[in-house]
């Protein structure tokens, strides 16, 4: 695919006006270098902001600096205020009048940054930069200090979007909801410990992706995943046809309960990727090809068998490296039904494999998190990033629609 150019200013023609300005300036500034521009710039763009203050005050008072009135309001001298832009730091002279009335527009009274600094913070932490790294990362642009206690102020400004965003309404039928976790280090009451982002990615009737759950926590229980799952029924989710996931301690047990009609299918590609771990590298292709021949079965009844034959091939090697796809082969059959265009979308980790991504590179850019908010706020923003990609349904999704229609009759909305 071919990359998309970025967008380029193009310089207009040199006209007579603009070599008059550009002398000017010269001479005014005697500018050599670069940083000479913009210093020139900088003190240019203050002069202009103060100019249209100025232009603001008259119209508010009603009358010019050099007039006489008989309003009993009028012009109070100035106060300085120190503003940011992307062309650093500058001082400007605020016109004061009176009464206190006056509230400049080109710069609001409590406007402090004029560069949309705001945005390129949030935009920066999304990235995974830990303040520190963004403060320099200002610093170093922009020509003035910003600190790590004002970009934390900066994205806590987001909180409140993560809770109505936590907390939006859901669609009532899913037919497909995948759960992931990552774990990262995060510094708590002094302690360093490992916490765990869950996500769920579910499907919904469009074939569209979304982000419907994002929750940390620490330990796994039937009871923690009840929560998660009743507070998905209590945002209107009524039904889901099928959740997959990894072997999370308890999830079984939850679904049953806050879903009972729900199918919970075993990732299969986390059963693969487990079965391998302890597998030597030579055998590893081998064996791997060997268990396609499980997943890939055009039944149970075949799947079970490839089982039984697998097992008995690498039994005496690997004695206790089936007994994961024994102990779940109720959790495995679900896929079975489905054809494999549909099997493939279900046991693979496609849907999902961008938001790990996102959240991996997280975890290589920040080794430890100060603290379970500042890891909140940077799982949101990264999910922000990768969803708004989400622009196109699943392939071929009127056919997988098809297919969860027959098995789930009367379940799946017309």
């Amino acid at each position: 695919m071919a990359r998309k150019k970025k967008d380029v200013y193009h310089v207009g023609p040199l006209t007579e006006g603009k070599k008059n300005i550009i002398a000017a300036l010269m001479d005014e500034y005697e500018i050599e270098t670069a940083d000479d521009i913009q210093e020139a710039l900088k003190d240019l763009l203050g002069g202009t902001i103060k100019s249209m203050m100025e232009a603001e005050m008259t119209d508010h008072l009603g009358y010019e600096k050099s007039e006489r009135s008989d309003s009993d309001n009028y012009r109070n001298g100035t106060k300085p205020k120190t503003v940011r832009s992307k062309y650093g730091e500058f001082e400007v002279d605020v016109p004061k009048d009176r009464n206190g009335t006056f509230e400049p527009q080109v710069v609001k009274n409590h406007q402090k940054d004029i560069s949309g600094i705001d945005d390129k913070i949030i935009s920066m932490y999304a990235r995974g930069l830990t303040t520190r790294q963004i403060s320099e990362q200002i610093e170093e642009i922009y020509g003035f200090e910003c600190s790590e206690s004002f970009i934390s102020d900066v994205t806590d400004k987001i909180l409140k979007d993560i809770e109505e965003w936590q907390h939006r309404p859901l669609d009532s039928v899913y037919p497909i909801v995948f759960i992931d976790a990552c774990h990262f280090s995060v510094r708590d009451n002094g302690l360093v410990r490992k916490l765990a982002a869950y996500v769920m990615l579910a499907i919904d009737c469009e074939g569209n992706k979304d982000i419907i759950s994002l929750s940390i926590g620490e330990n796994e229980s039937a009871k923690y995943w009840l929560g998660v799952l009743n507070e998905l029924k209590n945002r209107g989710v009524r039904d889901i046809m099928i959740v997959c996931a990894d072997g999370l301690s308890g999830i079984k047990e939850a679904i049953a309960s806050a879903f009972p009609k729900t199918e919970y299918q075993r990732c299969i590609v986390h059963m693969v990727r487990n079965t391998l771990k302890h597998v030597y590298y030579k055998d590893m292709k081998a064996f791997a090809a060997d268990l396609k021949t499980i997943y890939l079965a055009d039944s149970e009844k075949t799947g079970r068998a490839a089982l039984d034959k697998v097992n008995e091939v690498w039994a005496e090697k690997y004695p206790y490296a089936m007994k994961r796809w024994y102990d779940n082969w109720d959790a495995v059959c679900p896929i079975f039904k489905f054809s494999m265009q549909t099997r493939k979308l279900i046991y693979t980790t496609n849907a999902i494999e961008s938001v790990n991504s996102a959240y991996k590179k997280l975890n290589r850019q920040r080794s430890v998190f100060p603290n379970p908010t500042a890891l909140l706020k940077s799982l949101y923003l990264s999910t922000m990033e990768v969803t708004k990609k989400w622009t196109q349904s699943i392939r071929n999704w009127g056919s997988v629609y098809s297919e969860f229609c027959i098995m789930y009759e009367g379940r799946m909305p017309d």
